[in-house]
């Protein structure tokens, strides 16, 4: 068993604090917050160990792990600063925002020996597992072509979210480029596939300047001289395979339904969504497979606990498993529990607590959040040269 910090006590960190605690992997939780009165209350909520009154304070401490929860630009520096002190890592997504710490983080953990994990939920989404299920059995003969989108409109509750994150200047962050939050997107397609065999060469991506003029988007407030709201990405990958991915937050589409959304088309068959339906089809015909990847919601939205979450996206606080989901590989004392997005949560705290207590890489490790990060902060770099088609560095595979 091991003794976790969560660094960062924001919207979506409950929901894995409760998780954390069912799991008879892991001892005692503690919580900081740069607003101390927030990890107060969610130790005083959940009965947790306690607090710290910094990340320094958490990391100068004996806990052995700490979870990553703060804003999504932070991420990377703080990475390393804790692999740095001994603390295993768990990190919300994205990895990093630049080449250079992503690369800082690999190395960071191939040199200390110790567990990251980055906690990309779309690696278990419904789509992905699906389609990673047939990639498996070969039924798409080979996959040469597939996307990936990310359509969250900022109208369904990203305002509010940004709000409570960003505080007075939330403006200045709510302009958080599209592509350097690619995952959801990237990951979902990648996580089906062989990413030894296929990962990103190169990349060329084009935005869409925003135009609601309401102060988000735009360049005179963004703390990322950045207007763009809508990007799309065409990459190229290491088998000769394409992948288109949209990241899109001025988008009319229903996103507290399906906030990520896929397609795969291989020689012999194919996979696609929309908002509500999934379809498998070879040359023969369609199957609607939607009945096996539909998610039961794990809570009710009205639980008290998503009282400071925006109605509109409270779907993701709270959507479990599907069938296509192996829930009998997850440990007991998880049954009855919260969940969400679209019945992640609980196969990325399993993943990392085995992680750690078995001293084995989990799935989504330093090497493959690599590949699922890095080629989005390229592709925000392809945008801004006006689309120009640049070379998606590869940092290799895990030591053996």
């Amino acid at each position: 068993m091991f003794s976790i910090a969560f660094i960062g006590a924001g919207q979506f960190a409950g929901s894995f604090t409760e998780l954390f605690k069912r799991h008879p992997g892991v001892s005692d939780i503690f919580v900081t917050d740069v607003l101390p009165e927030r990890a107060e209350a969610l130790v005083a909520e959940q009965g947790l160990a306690g607090t710290f009154a910094s990340f320094e304070d958490a990391l100068a401490s004996d806990v052995d792990a700490v979870a990553i929860f703060t804003q999504r630009w932070t991420h990377g520096p703080l990475v390393v600063q804790a692999l740095r002190a001994g603390k295993h890592v768990y990190s919300a997504v994205p990895m990093a925002i630049t080449e250079d710490e992503i690369a800082a983080v690999v190395d960071a953990v191939r040199e200390t020996g110790l567990t990251y994990m980055m906690g990309e939920t779309s690696h278990y989404n419904p789509a992905t597992v699906y389609a990673r299920q047939h990639v498996g059995k070969g039924t798409f003969g080979r996959v040469f072509y597939a996307e990936g989108d990310y359509v969250h409109d900022m109208d369904l509750g990203f305002y509010d979210a940004y709000r409570y994150s960003g505080g007075e200047g939330w403006k200045a962050t709510a302009s958080y480029p599209p592509m350097l939050y690619p995952t959801h997107a990237l990951g979902g397609v990648l996580g089906a596939l062989d990413t030894d065999a296929a990962h990103v060469v190169s990349v060329s991506c084009l935005g869409v300047a925003d135009q609601r003029g309401d102060g988000v988007f735009d360049r005179r407030v963004s703390m990322f001289d950045n207007d763009v709201s809508n990007a799309t990405a065409l990459f190229e990958l290491s088998d000769g395979g394409v992948v288109r991915t949209n990241e899109m937050r001025r988008v009319g589409y229903p996103s507290h339904l399906r906030e990520s959304r896929f397609r795969f088309f291989g020689t012999d068959a194919s996979f696609e969504q929309l908002a509500t339906v999934s379809l498998f089809q070879d040359k023969q015909g369609v199957q609607d497979v939607s009945a096996d990847l539909d998610s039961e919601a794990s809570v009710s939205e009205d639980d008290p606990s998503l009282a400071h979450v925006a109605p509109e996206l409270r779907a993701a606080f709270v959507s479990g498993h599907a069938p296509v989901h192996d829930v009998a590989r997850l440990p007991r004392e998880f049954a009855g529990a919260p969940n969400g997005h679209e019945g992640s949560h609980q196969f990325l705290v399993d993943d990392f607590v085995t992680a750690v207590n078995t001293a084995t890489l989990p799935p989504v490790n330093a090497w493959v959040a690599a590949r699922y990060t890095l080629p989005g902060v390229v592709a925000h770099e392809s945008m801004r040269r006006g689309g120009e088609r640049l070379p998606v560095r590869d940092l290799g595979n895990p030591p053996a």
